[in-house]
């Protein structure tokens, strides 16, 4: 027996998932980026009431731990393309919006972020929508 007969059929993208593929690796980037402050924050890098675990509010502790971890794990799952990335991304992007948008009394604010990850939601959002109406006239 052979396996001459099985082939494997090429799949050809629309230009619309390359796209989104691209964007979803391009925040996965910036995920990493962002996880790694929050570790550099957690090992004490640098001086400062907030920049070692042990000296931080506890506030701090509840919200950069976790980050920390979830970051990286939304960074894979984006990159990878499945389909748990974007909502660890989500779950990240909604604690950074509360931290530093609702609570910068506590935490500081960083209104550039919250800006960016309401782009990057909107972006995704327009993306799979996009893409949707694109599958969905294809099949008719």
């Amino acid at each position: 027996m052979t396996n001459d007969a099985v082939s494997p059929i090429p799949v050809r993208r629309s230009p619309l998932e390359q796209w989104l593929e691209l964007f979803q690796r391009s925040v996965a980037l910036f995920c990493v980026v962002q996880g790694v402050g929050y570790w550099v924050r957690l090992m004490g890098f640098f001086e400062g009431p907030e920049w070692r675990f042990d000296l931080m509010p506890f506030y701090w502790q509840a919200t950069a731990a976790p980050l920390a971890v979830l970051l990286p794990v939304a960074a894979v799952g984006l990159w990878l393309l499945v389909s748990w990335g974007p909502v660890v991304w989500f779950l990240c992007a909604a604690t950074e919006t509360m931290m530093y948008g609702f609570l910068p009394h506590l935490f500081g604010p960083w209104p550039w972020l919250v800006v960016l990850y309401g782009l990057i939601a909107a972006a995704f959002a327009a993306l799979r929508t996009l893409l949707y109406l694109e599958r969905r006239q294809q099949a008719h």
